[in-house]
């Protein structure tokens, strides 16, 4: 059964939430404010945390990070405002996986949540149990990466994203391919991609300002073209 950390620090919403999420076979602990949500993880960890962007005592954003330094690969939406676009970036680049943009259904909710675990599962029969480029490592069936073989904190769709680029070595894929290859979405913001790139430049990159492994093709998109050896 999937475990939900819920913080919304609206209570007509964070029970009607818990309440929709329970019917949908998902286990749920709530928290109102950002303090009681790193409680509420320390005392009973969860599978997935949704998470809202405006919270007292703690903003989201540090709740987000705080909980990435407990656990890197935790996953973690978003629940943001239309028009805070702003906002829902500045989540992404604290880690957050995914974001919803309220008002939500309640099953577009349980769909985000459901595809960001499923991303965190192994393949039954992955195309390769290793993916290897220069010093670099990803262990498919452990979702463990390495470099020159000191771990290296990914967060899940930042591994996803970069085993999709090791797989396809010397391929561009525009913004809107990633999203429908690494994210499974048909439909989203393309800027999502843009912050995760710069992500995993940020970890495997000697000068993440010059890449030279995860190269911008301008106007077409991004290609991997290795770490070399």
């Amino acid at each position: 059964m999937v475990r939900v950390l819920l913080v919304e620090d609206d209570a007509t919403v964070r029970q009607t939430l818990a309440r929709q999420l329970t019917q949908a076979g998902m286990t749920v602990h709530s928290a109102g404010t950002g303090p009681e949500a790193l409680e509420a993880y320390a005392e009973q960890p969860a599978d997935v945390v949704l998470l809202d962007l405006m919270l007292p005592g703690l903003s989201g954003l540090e709740v987000c990070r705080r909980l990435r330094g407990i656990r890197p690969d935790l996953p973690v939406i978003m629940v943001t405002a239309r028009g805070e676009e702003h906002e829902r970036v500045h989540g992404l680049h604290a880690g957050a996986d995914d974001y919803v943009v309220k008002p939500f259904s309640t099953r577009e909710l349980e769909l985000r949540i459901r595809a960001v675990l499923r991303r965190r599962e192994p393949a039954a029969a992955p195309m390769a149990a290793v993916l290897v480029d220069g010093d670099l490592r990803l262990d498919m069936v452990a979702r463990s990466a390495t470099r020159d073989g000191r771990p290296l904190s990914l967060t899940a769709r930042e591994f996803d994203l970069l085993a999709h680029f090791l797989r396809y070595p010397g391929t561009v894929f525009s913004r809107e391919e990633l999203l429908e290859r690494v994210w499974g979405w048909h439909i989203g913001d393309a800027s999502t991609v843009t912050v995760h790139v710069r992500r995993v430049r940020e970890k495997v990159e000697a000068d993440p300002g010059q890449p030279t492994a995860l190269v911008t093709v301008f106007g077409k998109g991004y290609r991997w073209d290795g770490l070399g050896r």
